[in-house]
């Protein structure tokens, strides 16, 4: 796999793009007419402007953008947003605000990241026992003991 086929829904949409060469994600851009501020502990659902086509197989994974989540306190409200191979709709960001000021998003601005990663769908089978490791049940900070 090496292309995504994509769909302008609307003419300012903006294709994702990649950072540098080896990026692993591809920046997302926010598709508005008018500038969306969000206030803290709000949600805004930021239009990309596009459709596409995830191969089955396959998924797209929406990840906040580092400098937004850190700088401006933005991310996606889902934390990892999922986009099925068979989704054909516009693809949304909903963008929550984590910290204490208003924040503005404008057109053309980069909102997120994806990332296209292969699925697996393993069938789930019941069985009365697991195998034993030598982690066994320990949950969480159980590894750093």
């Amino acid at each position: 796999m090496s292309k995504i086929t994509v769909k302008k829904l609307r003419d300012n949409a903006l294709i994702p793009t990649y950072g540098t060469a080896e990026a692993a994600g591809a920046d997302l851009y926010a598709c508005l007419e008018a500038a969306v501020t969000i206030e803290p502990g709000q949600t805004a659902f930021i239009p990309t402007g596009l459709a596409m086509e995830i191969p089955v197989g396959y998924a797209g994974l929406v990840h906040a953008r580092s400098g937004l989540a850190c700088k401006r306190d933005l991310a996606p409200a889902n934390k990892v947003g999922v986009i099925d191979s068979d989704y054909r709709g516009e693809v949304t960001v909903a963008l929550h605000n984590h910290g204490v000021e208003d924040r503005t998003v404008t057109g053309g601005e980069r909102i997120a990241q994806l990332l296209i990663v292969p699925v697996l769908q393993p069938a789930f089978e019941e069985v009365q026992e697991l195998s034993d490791t030598d982690r066994g049940q320990g949950g969480f900070g159980s590894t750093g003991r």
